[in-house]
């Protein structure tokens, strides 16, 4: 039975209600920054990197949306810290989303090629998630939610690209030329094309109490990061400031939490190789250029949006299991060779570092179990659908999924209940480029994010599941 409220003198039904919280996550100067091939040492903090938790509630059901400013979290990590939500919310993990905004300037928890992790950091992280999920469940009000959309293609490139014949881009796993270049740095007069399109959609979710005061804000955008910044600086990247400029644009109180969610990026970014567009040169000064516009846009995209008083919460959550690429007999002897004759503790990239670091990658590959099951999640909240997808997915994905669901609210949430790197489309795969390269960081079977694509829609399409295993805990 729905609990019983007044407004303004009125009697209001309370069905439907949400909070958000955000908690300062931000790790210590000399901290391990992941992200690039090598590590980066922390001297700097720019800004605060946050957790951010917006939970929704009905009486059959309570869901948690967790953003976290870092770049990247292992499946295995993320179900431990939603086993110690469980354990002190009873918020079933399948009713709990936790996603990395992938900013490449925060503190490690994963360890990618030769960036390393920060061991007391990962430790510390985990609580620190499970108190923003506590704070937004004490604040918990009647609500109401919207959905918005419109599109941004001024900020999403291919990061992908087919090069014009006679140039060589090598590939330090097969020792075959691929047939992509990805990030072209110094060769941009030899660009014929992108190879892929890109997804300009902005996709916004709002929460607003019944009184009117703004609860949370909600976005997803498909652009890997910006990435104006030193590599020794710590940043949430557009994703905070995105935050930060929609309170302010909308004179939100202290309460209120603006959240950014990393779309289908793996293959797109900002670094304008073809000069298509014009941004200030200065660090974070086009992370401020990109959020500001962003913002401005969501909230004209919700300026005529519907609120729903009374959603229904879905849920659906599945595995799947997916074989793991591994390295040839012939692989693993001459990346045994390359290992032992290279100096890992003093390696320069420009020193033909990206063979040496992927030759290693085959080593540790080589010691991966054979096969690994991954999270699909689908929240159903009113009439906006949410898929969550644990990797590094390309645009491409994230628009036929969209066009599957064609007439109806729906957008992809990656890096979601973890990261299994990056899963590329099988012909992209073929192509080669970066994101292709064999090692941990991209080694799913050739035909993963087509099984995974096609899971998640059939989710999206079918019936959900009933209501949640665990109860709802009254507050």
């Amino acid at each position: 039975m729905a609990n019983k409220d007044t407004l303004e003198g009125k009697e209001i039904n309370s069905r439907f209600m949400a909070a958000a919280a955000q908690v300062d996550i931000t790790p210590p100067l000399g901290t391990f920054i992941n992200g690039d091939f090598i590590n980066h040492y922390a001297r700097f903090i720019h800004d605060r990197l946050f957790c951010k938790t917006l939970v929704l509630k009905t009486p059959k059901r309570l869901l948690a949306i967790t953003v976290v400013d870092i770049c990247e979290m292992p499946v295995h990590y993320v179900n431990e810290i939603k086993a110690l939500i469980y354990k002190e919310t009873e918020l079933a993990h399948e009713n709990i989303m936790i996603s990395s905004t992938h900013t490449h300037a925060a503190g490690a928890v994963d360890g990618m090629l030769l960036s390393s992790v920060d061991m007391a950091y990962r430790q510390k992280l985990p609580g620190l998630i499970l108190e923003s999920v506590r704070n937004a469940l004490k604040d918990i009000k009647p609500a109401k939610i919207a959905f918005g959309r419109t599109d941004v293609p001024e900020h999403v490139r291919c990061r992908r690209y087919v090069m014009k014949e006679g140039y060589l881009a090598e590939n330090p796993t097969t020792g075959k030329p691929d047939k992509i270049k990805t990030n072209p740095f110094g060769a941009e007069q030899l660009i014929d094309r992108p190879a892929a399109a890109t997804d300009p959609e902005l996709s916004v979710l709002a929460v607003k109490g019944l009184d009117e005061q703004w609860i949370a804000v909600l976005g997803n955008y498909s652009l890997h990061y910006v990435g104006d910044w030193p590599d020794d600086t710590i940043s949430a990247d557009y994703f905070g400031e995105f935050g930060r400029q929609i309170k302010k644009a909308l004179n939100a109180g202290d309460d209120f939490v603006g959240m950014m969610s990393n779309g289908t990026s793996g293959d797109v970014n900002i670094w304008d190789f073809m000069k298509t567009g014009n941004y200030p040169a200065g660090h974070f000064e086009k992370t401020k250029v990109i959020a500001g516009d962003l913002s401005a846009k969501a909230i004209t995209a919700l300026e005529h949006a519907s609120w729903e008083m009374d959603p229904e919460l879905e849920v659906k959550y599945e595995t799947v299991e997916l074989t793991i690429r591994k390295p040839t007999a012939e692989q693993l002897s001459a990346a045994a060779k390359t290992v032992i004759e290279t100096d890992y503790a003093n390696l320069k990239l420009e020193d033909n570092g990206m063979f040496k670091i992927y030759a290693r990658e085959q080593i540790l590959l080589n010691e991966f179990p054979d096969s690994c099951r991954l999270p699909l999640q689908v929240f159903q909240i009113g009439e906006t659908a949410i898929g969550m997808l644990p990797g590094e997915f390309f645009a491409e994905t994230g628009l036929w999924l969209k066009y599957k669901m064609a007439g109806k609210n729906y957008f992809t949430i990656t890096l979601a209940n973890g990261c299994e790197g990056y899963i590329p489309p099988a012909h992209e795969l073929e192509k080669g480029g970066y994101e292709a390269w064999l090692a941990r960081t991209s080694c799913l079977e050739e035909d993963a994010e087509n099984k995974i694509k096609n899971k998640l829609l059939t989710m999206l399409q079918s019936g959900y599941v009933p209501a949640s295993l665990s109860p709802v805990r009254s507050r």
